[in-house]
């Protein structure tokens, strides 16, 4: 942890020292607020059964989430600080006829994520440069029998970012600090490739995708339930209703394999996501009232 402290500002003096002053802008980017009606197909649930993963232990059914996705971004020349919060909960209660009800948790997250990026070089419409993050990840509630997931995260590496379709392409090493079990609490050391894109088909059609890839290498003491390889990856194509709301298909896709078991488990969702997106800018100056 205190060598990835060290890199990290080894990485982001240098950015601070050496930003433009190009200009400056502080926004708030509504990404979506909205609501997905969803059917998810998972498989090996069973052998998952003990994962603080909601993902990988949710039956096959239909469902209705709530997403909440915005960022504070702000740029300063070449550098880019973006403070974001993802949160999405899905739960759908059965209530068969003279037995027990259940309650089963589709979808669960909170993440938490500053990410600082410099433009240390240009070329044609693309910024490159080296990148640096924190993350937190954790859950609304706690599955039966298995703690609420709680993972701090940090990324370090270079990234392609302020394209007007590729916001931001990256590649890195990642420190994670995974406490969900208080009596194993372990550090472990993984490669990243993440993305998120954008793209206009049409006026009033927009596609989008997100995801990334993680590949873990070491870890600090063995859990039969941490990861060896995480795969999450969204598309989603969004048709404007009115002013700022729209409607479309989308499908959700993660797939990992835990250390102690035999196969991959995944989660298949395709539905039909309701969404309010938009951007306010909160803060833009030109260069001269910058500096």
């Amino acid at each position: 942890m205190k060598k990835l402290s060290i890199f990290a500002l080894a990485v982001c003096l240098p950015c601070a020292a050496f930003a433009d002053s190009a200009g400056e802008e502080l926004y708030l980017n509504i990404r979506r607020i909205g609501m997905d009606v969803s059917k998810t197909s998972v498989r090996h649930s069973a052998e998952y059964a003990d994962s603080p993963i909601q993902a990988f232990t949710a039956d096959d059914q239909e469902f209705i989430k709530g997403v909440f996705d915005t960022a504070l971004e702000y740029d300063l020349g070449r550098l880019n600080w973006d403070n974001s919060l993802f949160m999405e909960y899905g739960r759908t209660t059965l209530k068969p006829y003279n037995e027990p009800k259940t309650i089963n948790e589709n979808a669960d997250k909170i993440l938490l994520t500053s990410d600082l990026s410099y433009a240390a070089w240009d070329y044609d419409s693309f910024k490159i440069g080296p990148m640096v993050r924190a993350a937190y990840e954790t859950e609304f509630v706690a599955s039966d029998g298995v703690p609420r997931q709680k993972v701090f995260r940090t990324n370090a590496g270079l990234s392609l970012f302020d394209h007007p379709i590729i916001k931001t392409l990256y590649i890195s090493g990642v420190y994670e600090y995974d406490f969900t079990y208080g009596h194993h609490q372990v550090s472990k050391l993984a490669a990243e490739v993440g993305w998120r894109a954008e793209y206009e088909l049409r006026d009033g059609v927009n596609f989008s995708t997100n995801g990334y890839y993680r590949e873990y290498l070491d870890y600090s003491e063995y859990v039969p339930t941490d990861l060896e390889r995480d795969f999450s990856g969204i598309v989603r194509m969004d048709t404007n209703l009115w002013g700022d709301f729209t409607m479309g298909p989308y499908a959700q896709y993660r797939r990992g394999r835990a250390r102690g078991a035999d196969h991959y488990a995944s989660n298949f969702i395709i539905g039909i996501s309701f969404n309010y997106i938009t951007k306010f800018g909160l803060i833009t100056l030109p260069e001269s009232e910058s500096k």
